[in-house]
């Protein structure tokens, strides 16, 4: 089969490149080894974070560290036997983490960030996903003085960025949420994010009206990419599809696609577990929670209380590790009247990221034809369409809706 652009992965941003291309009128096939949205676009909070112009930044205060090293604090893990091959990537990370350049991750970041709520929107109309969505924002709690402190220093920046954060009481917030219980001495309501009760579900949405305008979504493994001739060639289980331009779109994946052709690209993965509960009773939550010092977000999903853990810093195909999962539940059933589990074992899936925390989105350093969208960290659902809208615009030549140049994989050259 011939097609103009094969996409591989079709996770939230692969799905939105693809649909974004077929929308300009390309033929294109969605290629992927599961259905779409079933990996990493599956096992998230499911926020459209508009006002995450702050990364998870890497620790910079001794005491943090140490309390990261001592397994303190519930917000991250780590596996000893990766440490060394991830020591150089962690290092440019913490550097990427000081606060002036913090300040240029914001800068860059809002450039998209401000199309996020927009984009998705657009994609959500069309595919007839819109019950997915719902307003509200979310709420940041803090069990101390500390905590909130540290919030209030993102106030300024975010104003100036005309985004909404104002402080509310434990009663505001309990009269938000009534199902909390007053274990927290101050709280934050974010108003500009939007939340999802099915981030797969959306995903799988927008695959479906990608279908509908003329694209294909085909089972396949991407490790089969080959040259052919100027253009590319993927197996699937349909058999061979060749195009002259291929999207990478693999998430913590893309590396197996990209060193066998030279690509030496610093992305990492940053592991997370989620597990979803019944409640007790009638409680209930209306957004997503985010209990900052306890290192989880709790939020509504249709398969329960989603329960979403911090960072893992492990091999990618290492075995399971929940004890983040652990930690925060009991921390979390103190915050809410978590039930029973209602699965058996946690899902765990990788978060793909570069150092300096930004995406890569453009062309292939040195490969014709190869177009890169990868290295979203936590904000990969969230970036997913307008990822997809820039990433088309670049390739069908038309002015891109903001400059490309930050995300540009030639900063790592």
């Amino acid at each position: 089969m011939k097609t103009d652009t094969i996409v591989l992965g079709a996770g939230i941003v692969g799905t939105s490149v693809a649909h974004h291309l077929a929308q300009r009128g390309r033929s294109v096939v969605l290629v992927d080894r599961r259905g779409p949205g079933e990996e990493t676009s599956y096992g998230n909070a499911g926020l459209v974070e508009r006002a995450s112009i702050y990364p998870v930044a890497f620790p910079r205060k001794v005491s943090a560290l140490l309390d990261v090293a001592l397994g303190r604090n519930p917000a991250a893990n780590y596996h000893w036997d990766a440490l060394l091959r991830l020591a150089p990537w962690m290092f440019a990370y913490w550097r990427a983490s000081s606060p002036a350049r913090l300040l240029d991750y914001a800068r860059h970041m809002e450039t998209l960030l401000a199309f996020t709520v927009d984009e998705h929107d657009r994609l959500a109309r069309a595919a007839g996903a819109t019950h997915f969505f719902r307003d509200g924002g979310w709420l940041k709690l803090y069990r101390t003085a500390a905590g909130l402190d540290v919030e209030r220093s993102e106030f300024p920046l975010a104003r100036s960025y005309g985004l909404s954060a104002r402080e509310v009481s434990v009663d505001e917030a309990l009269t938000m949420e009534p199902s909390l219980r007053p274990v927290f001495t101050g709280a934050v309501i974010w108003s500009d994010p939007h939340s999802v009760s099915s981030p797969g579900g959306v995903t799988q949405a927008y695959a479906a009206h990608f279908a509908e305008l003329g694209g294909e979504v085909r089972r396949g493994d991407a490790r089969t990419l080959a040259r052919l001739g100027s253009g590319w060639m993927v197996t699937t289980e349909e058999g061979p599809v060749e195009a002259p331009e291929v999207v990478v779109a693999l998430g913590p994946w893309a590396m197996d696609v990209l060193r066998p052709f030279g690509l030496r690209l610093p992305l990492e993965v940053k592991r997370g577990y989620h597990m979803h509960y019944h409640t007790e009773g009638n409680a209930a939550l209306s957004r997503p929670v985010l209990d900052e010092e306890g290192g989880y977000v709790i939020t509504p999903m249709v398969g329960g209380i989603r329960l979403t853990t911090g960072v893992e810093f492990a091999r990618r195909d290492a075995l399971k590790s929940p004890v983040q999962l652990d930690k925060t539940e009991v921390l979390a059933r103190g915050l809410f009247p978590l039930g029973a589990r209602a699965e058996p074992e946690p899902w765990m899936g990788s978060r793909p990221a570069f150092p300096d925390m930004l995406p890569v989105i453009g062309p292939a350093p040195g490969q014709n034809g190869m177009w890169l969208a990868i290295g979203h960290q936590h904000l990969g659902f969230t970036l997913g369409p307008v990822t997809g809208r820039l990433l088309a615009e670049m390739m069908s030549g038309d002015v891109p809706c903001t400059d490309p140049a930050p995300f540009s994989a030639d900063r790592f050259r």
